[in-house]
């Protein structure tokens, strides 16, 4: 099936755009016809396995307030910011317990979106995309449930849905709009070890009414949706992207 979207002429950013969600993110929208530019954490896109010459790539961590205003600087235009990049830090063995990696988490996932966003919001004012400039964050079902191994991460993605309603309330009259989306239990290398756990997976399966889990297209998919002119009287809003798993009982 072709694109049911047309971005012939948009500029989109995705950080973290070299897999999983903000990979299939990148590929959707440049399928749809935009100018894509990812973000990562290697020097150049070369040092990837995947293919990335279609897309122009920055080098990014989004904890370095410094990079992140150097890739807003590098942006000559801007239509779409998917601010995605970031991931669990007990997915790599730290304690969101602890104090200072808890901040880091917040700092990641919460902080680093806001200064993205704040830093690109000119470039986005000035879109001409029907629907006007737009900001699409990465929320999570930790945006509304406690989650006891990620307090951190839980934290940050559950400001990402204030900020979210706090930006569209703010540039809204700017012609910006700003959604999220909150991904369900989704394939990626970060939930990889997940994944191959049942006793993760099993229960979330069990309360799951479409009785599969996620993968990086469905979530990349209602982030175009929410980026098109089909959503253009859509603000401020976070849409649960899970299967229906937040509403199950």
């Amino acid at each position: 099936m072709g694109p049911i979207h047309d971005f012939s002429g948009a500029h989109v950013l995705v950080t973290g755009g070299t897999s999983g969600i903000g990979a299939a993110c990148a590929a959707l929208f440049r399928g749809a016809g935009a100018e894509v530019t990812i973000t990562g954490t290697r020097g150049s896109a070369t040092e990837y396995d995947d293919d990335l010459s279609g897309y122009r790539y920055l080098p990014l961590n989004v904890e370095d307030k410094v990079q992140i205003d150097a890739v807003a600087a590098a942006l000559p235009r801007l239509d779409v910011l998917v601010n995605n990049a970031g991931f669990a830090l007990p997915s790599i063995g730290l304690d969101e317990w602890e104090p200072d990696v808890f901040d880091r988490a917040v700092n990641m996932l919460l902080n680093a979106a806001f200064r993205m966003a704040r830093r690109t919001a000119d470039l986005l004012e000035q879109s001409v995309v029907p629907g006007g400039g737009s900001v699409i964050g990465v929320a999570s079902m930790s945006s509304y449930f406690g989650i006891p191994v990620v307090p951190g991460y839980g934290a940050a993605k559950t400001g990402l849905v204030g900020l979210t309603r706090t930006m569209a309330a703010h540039w809204g009259p700017r012609g910006i709009r700003a959604n999220a989306v909150a991904a369900g239990l989704t394939r990626s290398r970060m939930t990889a070890g997940t994944f191959e756990q049942e006793a993760w997976t099993a229960p979330t399966l069990a309360r799951t009414p479409l009785g599969r889990l996620g993968e990086p297209s469905d979530i990349a998919e209602a982030i175009v949706f929410l980026a098109s002119p089909a959503a253009r009287w859509i603000t401020g809003q976070t849409l649960a992207v899970d299967g229906g798993y937040t509403i199950a009982g």
